[in-house]
């Protein structure tokens, strides 16, 4: 029989086994407690995977209530304004520093019977070094030689070039304007405009100081579906020049890898029929792109209103205010306006009269016209 201190005893050594089987049980369940710690942390991405779904639905629900709000502040105005202006040269001759170009050609522009003094000049630029490049819709600056009745050399004036930024013969190295010779009465005596006279009277062979090209204000869109609405008066026709032989001059489509899809839409006013500009290059392409070119004409001296007064290119856009507001609506519609000064009132009250036809309030649209980059200004 075991004594009882024997009993004690053998108790007593089988504590170090039992504290072995209860650490070996505790350290399984602490690990199980671990792993499963783990795991519930794993599991917890794949819940949150559903999360974006959801919250991509309800913004497709969103815009299908609103999508105007969501879609149009952020596409048209970057496009139209921002994207392009990066790219634009300007300034590359200064006054201080012009760049002497030879004259190619100068030639009138006007038929028999035409009012006034009106030309088309042509300046090499191929020796310019930095070269004098620019894009259509920009200026350049003329320095007349001789001085002013102070003895001073005379002021640069600034005029728009009627070219693309190929030239008229395509090959990228001249530059070409519409220059109309200023004239008025003083005291009874005709008044020659200085620059404007020069720029007439100079002939092939001759230098001239240019500086430019300068403005951002009459670039054309770069979208090739864009509508192009143009209001012009006179020389204001140079810059709408330019727009139309790159649209649907075909070396120009080639070299530009630019194909014109959009509508096309020249309002000219001009005193005679003899004093519309180009007007065998306008014809052609009422030819040729009957689809993409409307050409709208207000002569003054030779038409009448529908109250019988002098045709004026604002009555031609009240005649037209429908179809015109209809473009100005779509956001791709751009409109050009250059010539006179004096032509900006009677635009402006024209577009009024229309904008109300089609329960529109143009002192309204048109500041919104501006901040979107689709109303384009040059006036002098």
């Amino acid at each position: 029989m075991y004594s009882q201190a024997k009993v004690i005893a053998g108790g007593l050594a089988h504590i170090p086994v039992v504290i072995a089987v209860f650490y070996f049980i505790l350290t399984t369940f602490n690990k199980r407690a671990l792993k499963f710690v783990e795991e519930s942390k794993t599991k917890k991405p794949e819940s949150k995977v559903v999360e974006p779904k959801k919250v991509e639905v309800s913004k497709a629900e969103s815009s299908n209530v609103e999508p105007p709000k969501t879609e149009a502040p952020k596409t048209e105005e970057p496009k139209v304004v921002k994207k392009k202006h990066a790219d634009v040269p300007v300034n590359i001759y200064r006054p201080k520093t012009p760049y002497e170009g030879t004259v190619i050609e100068n030639y009138s522009l006007l038929k028999e019977g035409a009012i006034g003094r009106v030309n088309h000049i042509t300046f090499d630029l191929k020796d310019s070094d930095p070269f004098l490049n620019y894009v259509e819709g920009q200026s350049i600056g003329i320095l007349p030689a001789g001085e002013d009745s102070n003895g001073k050399p005379h002021k640069l004036r600034l005029y728009s070039i009627a070219s693309t930024r190929h030239g008229d013969n395509f090959n990228g190295n001249t530059v070409s304007l519409c220059v109309r010779q200023l004239q008025y009465e003083k005291d009874g005596e005709t008044i020659n405009g200085v620059c404007s006279t020069y720029l007439c009277d100079i002939k092939p062979g001759d230098k001239v100081k240019i500086t430019g090209p300068v403005g951002k204000e009459m670039l054309l869109p770069d979208e090739e579906d864009a509508n192009i609405v143009m209001l012009a008066t006179g020389t204001g026709i140079a810059p709408m020049r330019a727009y139309l032989r790159r649209m649907f001059e075909a070396t120009e489509k080639e070299k530009n890898n630019w194909n014109f899809k959009g509508k096309a839409w020249l309002f000219m006013g001009a005193p005679k029929s003899a004093n519309l500009l180009y007007e065998e290059d306008l014809q052609r392409y009422l030819v040729d792109y009957p689809d993409n070119f409307k050409y709208t004409k207000a002569i003054s001296r030779e038409q009448q209103n529908t109250k019988g007064g002098r045709m004026y290119i604002q009555d031609r856009v009240l005649e037209s205010a429908n179809e015109l507001f209809n473009m100005i609506e779509d956001e791709k519609t751009h409109i050009y306006l250059c010539g006179l000064k004096g032509m900006e009132p009677g635009i402006d009250e024209a577009m009024t009269k229309a904008a109300e036809e089609k329960g529109l309030n143009w002192s309204e649209l048109r500041p919104q016209l501006k901040k979107a980059g689709r109303w384009h200004v040059e006036t002098y």
